[in-house]
């Protein structure tokens, strides 16, 4: 950990105006964090987006005891961080315009998990939601993914405890600080989590679990996964947030059916209805959808497989030959291509008959 870069990577989220989009541009633009802050007021003001009025917020900002005082809580509680341009950054949140600028994680945390699946649903889950998330939950252990969720009453810690239960890595994201756990009686739970998985937030210790922050835990949520499933949900409300927030980011949403006028599965039900969530009745569904079953790499290759390739294409051949099916983010991730590059040479490469789309946004060799 580098304590004189992360002082300024702290800070920069502290800037009064300066959302996460702007402190990305910021920094990109000028290099680094600690560079925002030594830029002259002129050239500041002249960035895209950037006004006198927050150029005047980054030049006051004064506020670096508290930044240093975080540093401090870090080092003690053995917090690990994770920056936007970090190596090891979830690669999925990259491709997230609004994803944070900083990461806090507590526990043994794979930051980069081959599959995610993150589970939500309403507070207050049913009999039959819990059923059906802890039934899945057993069906998915061969599968190798790590459950994402939100630490909550109902469906959250329902999917969190029958992760643990499974011996399956779970991942709680909050929405405060890590000086404090809420709702506190879920503490067991994430002790147990610890071992495979832990708990991540974007919030700074004393940041209390205000109602505003809840949103922005959830686009968190629906950034770290290849799905969300929704399991028992209302109209509105936290599920549906992210739901949408999921389809947003072009990640798969399932939901699962509840009974017809049950309140607390209007949501599911209406996501299903109005095709923004696939079906599902169980975890094979899923698998099959997210093609989410391990396959021997193949052996050899062909000569003729490079005939008429460019050197892009070739990558993406060669990445999947010896990969086998791989999701368009791992693609990205191994030939580090951005989202829409490589969008394209997988299409050029359908057209040459060289790759074959699958469901849940995963390509394959012919």
């Amino acid at each position: 950990m580098n304590e004189d870069q992360l002082l300024y990577q702290i800070a920069i989220t502290q800037i009064p105006g300066i959302g996460t989009r702007l402190a990305k541009q910021l920094i990109v633009k000028l290099g680094s964090a600690q560079l925002v802050f030594k830029e002259p007021f002129k050239a500041l003001s002249q960035v895209n987006g950037i006004n006198k009025n927050l150029a005047r917020n980054i030049k006051n900002f004064n506020q670096f005891d508290s930044a240093e005082k975080e540093i401090g809580f870090i080092l003690k509680h053995k917090i690990s961080t994770r920056f936007f341009q970090d190596d090891d950054y979830p690669f999925r949140l990259k491709f997230c315009s609004d994803g944070p600028l900083l990461l806090f994680g507590k526990g043994n945390i794979e930051w980069n998990p081959k599959r995610t699946l993150s589970i939500v649903g309403t507070r207050r889950a049913s009999a039959y939601g819990k059923k059906q998330c802890n039934s899945i939950i057993e069906e998915l252990q061969s599968t190798k993914l790590t459950i994402i969720s939100g630490m909550a009453y109902g469906i959250d810690i329902c999917a969190h405890r029958a992760a643990v239960k499974n011996n399956i890595a779970t991942v709680a994201v909050v929405a405060h600080g890590l000086d404090r756990l809420y709702p506190a009686v879920h503490r067991n739970t994430l002790i147990e989590m610890m071992e495979k998985g832990g708990v991540i937030t974007e919030f700074t210790s004393g940041t209390i679990p205000d109602r505003e922050n809840f949103p922005k835990r959830n686009r968190i949520i629906a950034g770290l996964s290849d799905a969300t499933l929704v399991i028992e949900s209302g109209a509105k409300g936290g599920s549906m947030i992210t739901a949408n927030i999921a389809a947003s980011y072009n990640r798969d949403v399932f939901a699962i059916p509840g009974n017809n006028g049950s309140p607390m599965s209007e949501g599911s039900n209406y996501l299903i209805h109005c095709q923004k969530a696939g079906l599902i009745r169980h975890a094979a569904d899923i698998k099959k959808i997210m093609n989410w079953v391990d396959k021997k790499k193949p052996t050899t290759i062909q000569t003729a497989l490079f005939v008429d390739l460019d050197e892009e294409e070739k990558s993406i051949v060669s990445f999947l030959h010896h990969s086998g099916a791989s999701g368009i983010d791992d693609i990205c991730l191994n030939i580090d291509f951005p989202m829409s590059k490589t969008s394209v040479l997988l299409l050029n490469l359908e057209f040459k008959g060289m790759v074959q789309s699958l469901p849940g946004k995963v390509y394959q060799l012919v």
